[in-house]
């Protein structure tokens, strides 16, 4: 299982500087992906703010969702959000080393939570921590 971060999902369905790589990822990936219910608003979030700051226009922000809801029913198994990943992903920014941020630490919560095995991220610093948690992150990033 492989657990997979926002972070992942916009450049999958946007035009992005580590979209090859994401895309690649994807399409030789065989394990079960997962996400946190968490990351359904934060890619819509994701879009939203695109959209105000014009890197996106309506027409390819209605592509974009409309391609991510497909995954989601075919590919993506969203897990839900419980009380305990909250007071987990709070306990793990209370570290102040660990420098994450809130969403971050709930998405790592939801993975520990449900086993995962890898974590695809963008994000070097959710990287680190899941590691540290002893899940294996696969850092999808383009050689810069």
């Amino acid at each position: 299982m492989v657990y997979v971060d926002t972070s992942v999902l916009v450049p999958l369905f946007l035009n992005e500087p580590h979209s090859l790589v994401v895309a690649d990822w994807y399409a030789h990936e065989k394990s079960e992906l997962v996400a946190a219910a968490w990351c359904v608003p934060e890619f819509a979030s994701a879009l939203g703010i695109k959209r105000r700051t014009g890197a996106i226009d309506a027409q390819q922000a209605q592509g974009a969702w409309a391609r991510f809801e497909r995954m989601v029913a075919a590919d993506l198994r969203l897990l839900a959000v419980e009380p305990a990943h909250f007071h987990r992903a709070a306990e793990l920014v209370l570290d102040a080393a660990s420098a994450l941020r809130a969403g971050d630490a709930l998405h790592l919560a939801c993975a520990e939570a449900a086993g995962a095995r890898q974590m695809a991220t963008l994000d070097i610093t959710l990287s680190r921590n899941a590691q540290r948690l002893k899940i294996a992150p696969v850092l999808l990033r383009s050689p810069s």
